[in-house]
């Protein structure tokens, strides 16, 4: 069966990456990194809106929530590319978004606001966890010295709450990095599209698609070492807690069971 496979196009997907290829690897990378800083956000305002006193802000994060974490991406996906503009009656994606110094495709801009806002809904939960891991006297003692709540929060709180909240986090752009493959569908020219582009021109699928699976599998893996040295940064007080370089790999497989070891 291997003698079957065209060799020579596998090296060249993995070693020789065209200009193409390139940019399609440079659009997966923003699309990722700004949807997950659109999350991270969307989903400490979600969480601090559920620590709120005031019930409507409660029911508004709880409803966020419950709306992007109950219907799949890819339905969220079509949506604000084909129907946000219909729905509001103007351009909200235009087809090209004029930056300055560069152009965003309306494309890429629809995929980065879809997988962003639907990542908001899961860090919000992280989040959560991580503000309510912290002791409430934490709270109290810093309101004792005068500290408004926004200051507490901000200099007591959440900066304690970076250890719970960075491992989950990390495994959470783990997954972004891969998830944006569905952005294909609605056009987006990623690695995926690439590999979807040629395996469609050739008919050859295992080399095309084992090319991509090598990329991600790249992709993931310099996250991964990025991430060791920000918890290693984090958890300087307390050596010996940390992950090793081999269970963040799991990580990538299992990101459940590697973060409750992490905790």
């Amino acid at each position: 069966m291997l003698a079957v496979v065209d060799w020579h196009i596998v090296w060249q997907r993995i070693f020789h990456p065209n200009s193409v290829f390139a940019k399609a690897l440079w659009t997966t990378v923003y699309i990722a990194v700004t949807a997950q800083l659109i999350g991270v956000v969307l989903g400490l305002v979600a969480a601090l809106m559920r620590q709120s006193r005031v019930a409507p802000l409660r029911w508004l994060s709880g409803f966020y929530v419950w709306v992007f974490r109950g219907t799949p991406v890819l339905v969220q996906l079509y949506f604000i590319y084909f129907g946000v503009n219909i729905l509001f009656g103007i351009t909200v994606i235009p087809t090209v978004l004029h930056l300055g110094l560069f152009n965003l495709d309306g494309v890429a801009l629809a995929a980065i606001l879809a997988l962003g806002i639907n990542e908001g809904a899961y860090m919000r939960e992280i989040i959560r966890a991580g503000i309510d891991s912290i002791d409430a006297g934490q709270m109290e003692a810093a309101k004792s010295l005068g500290m408004r709540y926004g200051l507490a929060m901000r200099r007591i709180v959440l900066p304690q709450a970076a250890r719970v909240i960075v491992p989950p986090l990390g495994n959470e752009f783990n997954n972004m990095l891969k998830t944006t493959s569905l952005a294909f569908t609605i056009g987006a020219y990623e690695i995926f599209a690439d590999a979807e582009i040629g395996y469609s021109n050739s008919f050859q699928p295992v080399e095309y698609f084992l090319g991509v699976a090598f990329w991600y599998l790249v992709l993931t893996t310099v996250w991964t070492f990025i991430q060791a040295a920000i918890e290693r940064k984090l958890a300087a007080s307390e050596r010996g807690e940390e992950l090793s370089f081999f269970e963040r790999v799991q990580a990538v497989w299992n990101p459940v069971s590697a973060w409750r070891s992490a905790r």
